[in-house]
Order: C-alpha cells, then sequence, then structure tokens
C-alpha cells in the first residue's frame, strides 16, 4: 500500500520570488485587520464586560424588538440584544444588580425567564453567565498580558537559540497571526471571550512550533552549506519540511472542522478562532517569517562565524552550488 502523500517528494517550489508579493499581501491585510479591530470594536463578551449573560432559545426564529421590548417591561436594567448562531437564538446581556450579590442576579434570571415564557411559549435558557465589573477588568488585563509575554517570550527564545533575525521574524510573523484572529472578531462580531483567549494562545503556540521546524532545517542547510545564495538555501530548507508542514495542518484542519459543525455554538467561536489561525499561521511561516531572514541580512556565513566565535571546531565544510542553483 502507497503511503498517502498530499506534497510530492520532489517538490521545488520558489517561495522566496514571492516574498514582496506575501510582503504587501500581509502589510495590507495587517492594516485591514487593525483598521476593523478599532472602527467596529470587538463584541466583548461577559467575561470582559461584566454583568449578566442569558442564552435564550426560541421554538422559531423570533424579532429581537419583540423581546427587547418585554424585558424593557420588566425594569431590570437596559438590555443588549443580538441574534446569536441561527435566527432562533438571542444573547441577552443585563446589568448586575447593584445589591444582592448572586441571589439577586439569580432573581433576575428567573424574573426575565417568566416574562419570556409568557410571552414566547416554548423558549428556553441554554446557559447564563454572570461576572461583576471588577471581575471582568482584571481578565481583560490577565487576557491582554498573557498574550503580549507569549510573543515577546518567544521571540526572545528564538532570538538566543539562533540568530536575531530568527528573533525578529518569529516576532512579525506571530504578531500578524494574532491581529488577524481580532480583525477576524471584529469583522464578524463573534463573541470574543475568554475561550477566544485560549484560542490565540493556542494559535501562538502552533505558529511557533511550525515556524521552529522551518528555522531548525534552515540553521542546519547554513552550517551544510555555506556557499549556497542564502535565497536558494530558504527554498531548499522551506520545501523540505513543506510535506511536515502541510500534513499537520490539514489534520488538525479536519479534527477543528469535526469539532466546528458537532461541538455546538458554545465551541464555534473557538473553533472558528483556531481554524482561522492554521491557516494564517502556515502561511505566515511559509511565505513571510523564512523570507524576511533575507530581508534581515542573514546569511550562511553567520553561522560559521557564530560557531568561530564560540570556540566550536568547523564541520567539514560541503559546497553548494553558486547563483541560486539548487543542490
Amino acid at each position: 500500500m502507497k503511503l498517502l502523500k498530499l506534497v510530492p517528494d520532489n517538490t521545488n517550489i520558489g517561495f522566496v520570488k514571492l516574498r514582496h508579493w506575501a510582503f504587501g499581501l500581509t502589510l495590507l491585510l495587517t492594516v485591514l485587520a487593525v483598521g476593523a479591530t478599532f472602527h467596529k470594536g470587538l463584541n466583548l463578551g461577559v467575561d470582559f464586560v461584566g454583568g449578566l449573560m442569558i442564552e435564550a432559545k426560541f421554538p422559531q426564529a423570533v424579532q429581537t424588538d419583540k423581546v427587547r421590548d418585554t424585558i424593557a417591561g420588566l425594569r431590570v436594567g437596559e438590555s443588549s440584544l443580538q441574534q446569536f448562531g441561527d435566527p432562533k437564538t438571542v444573547q441577552i446581556r443585563l446589568p448586575l444588580p447593584e445589591q444582592g450579590g448572586a441571589g439577586a442576579a439569580n432573581a433576575v434570571v428567573e424574573k426575565t425567564r417568566k416574562a419570556m415564557e409568557a410571552q414566547f411559549p416554548g423558549v428556553t435558557f441554554s446557559r447564563y453567565d454572570t461576572v461583576s465589573g471588577k471581575v471582568s477588568g482584571e481578565l481583560i488585563q490577565n487576557g491582554v498580558l498573557a498574550v503580549v509575554l507569549a510573543i515577546v517570550g518567544i521571540a526572545i527564545f528564538s532570538w538566543f537559540r539562533y540568530e536575531w533575525q530568527f528573533g525578529v521574524s518569529t516576532f512579525v510573523a506571530i504578531v500578524h497571526d494574532v491581529l488577524m484572529t481580532l480583525g477576524f472578531f471584529a469583522i464578524t462580531q463573534m463573541e470574543f471571550d475568554l475561550n477566544i483567549i485560549a484560542a490565540v494562545l493556542t494559535i501562538v503556540g502552533y505558529s511557533i512550533n511550525d515556524k521552529m521546524v522551518i528555522d531548525d532545517r534552515i540553521r542546519e542547510n547554513m552550517r551544510k552549506y555555506r556557499k549556497m545564495d542564502m535565497k536558494s538555501l530558504i527554498d531548499l530548507s522551506v520545501n523540505e519540511t513543506l510535506p511536515r508542514t502541510v500534513m499537520t495542518s490539514m489534520t488538525i484542519l479536519l479534527a477543528l472542522g469535526a469539532l466546528l459543525l458537532l461541538g455546538g455554538h458554545v465551541l464555534r467561536g473557538f473553533t472558528a478562532a483556531m481554524m482561522l489561525g492554521i491557516i494564517v499561521g502556515t502561511y505566515s511561516s511559509v511565505y513571510v517569517s523564512s523570507s524576511l531572514l533575507i530581508s534581515l541580512g542573514l546569511s550562511p556565513q553567520t553561522a560559521e562565524k557564530k560557531e568561530k566565535k564560540g570556540g566550536i571546531a568547523a564541520q567539514a565544510e560541503r559546497m553548494g552550488p553558486r547563483d541560486g542553483a539548487q543542490p
């Protein structure tokens, strides 16, 4: 039986020659993502804004204006409604009662439930969450801090493990992946909560894992082919790791696709973020971060100088062809 190969063994794609187009596309998408995030804003979940979040499921499609009028008659505060997932599901946000704690919040939920059941027979509350304003502020701070520390820590690790050029390219690639995720949630207005923060951190982890494989191969080939043109060396390294990159991404996407279809709407945002992150992370690892090493001045001689400076005996040099030809 022949093994399934998504990428042939003799693949020789010229990724580097497309780097200027890739850099332009990356810059354009990043600017659009940042602009969308600032213009439309994120649909922050109750985790980050505080209050009561109730998810109501109706037996048939319902108009949000009628739901809003029903809640307004209860005098429990100004409500914010949004259809979530399908026309039969409405997400209701209410402010927390000023006094009474959890007992008062549960009373508001129960009061809302009775009024909704009277007005819309068959409605059910699938879930509700309660978060205080103080806790939500701490969650925002901790979530942002976790993402920033993860990005900076990974960039520093790449710097010390390889060369400073690898650290910079890693930082650029991961920031691009995170900004693309934020732009996606700003455009779609899907709920952005703690689950999405977990997805972003997972995306960062996957991106660096994919990039480390390519960076290791680049460093290995820099030591083997000291005289090879850097463009050809990076193309060789990326093509050598391409079967692993494509197979890993495809298997993860298949698992996430099943989760998207069968996991329900509660996991829909997390799964969508993960799928986007896998696609964007693979693109940035192959087209952006690797080719960026050339613009940052990395060359095979860099590895040789570092070995001599560290007192490491130079390995037997394998002469590679000049002028950009493949070995």
